[in-house]
């Protein structure tokens, strides 16, 4: 989940999920990369469109898949 995200907590994304992978972190959800089988299911609901594949990212908010692994204590 990218900057949009951030302070929107709608979590439609949350519910849609299939395996949990989503959490709420202070001001915004994080994806758990490890749980996450890229289903894309939150991705279609989002209402801020924060939520892209790992490799679509804009460069630009490529900051978050660093800050979703640091949220879950991920190391790859």
């Amino acid at each position: 989940m990218t900057s949009p995200c951030i302070k929107e907590l709608a979590a439609e994304c949350v519910d849609v999920c299939p395996v949990d992978c989503i959490s709420k972190g202070d001001n915004q959800y994080f994806i758990d990369p490890d749980i996450c089988i890229d289903c894309g299911a939150c991705e279609s609901v989002c209402p801020v469109k924060a939520i892209f594949y790992e490799d679509d990212i804009p460069e630009e908010e490529s900051e978050y898949i660093q800050k979703a692994k640091s949220f879950f204590g991920t190391k790859s």
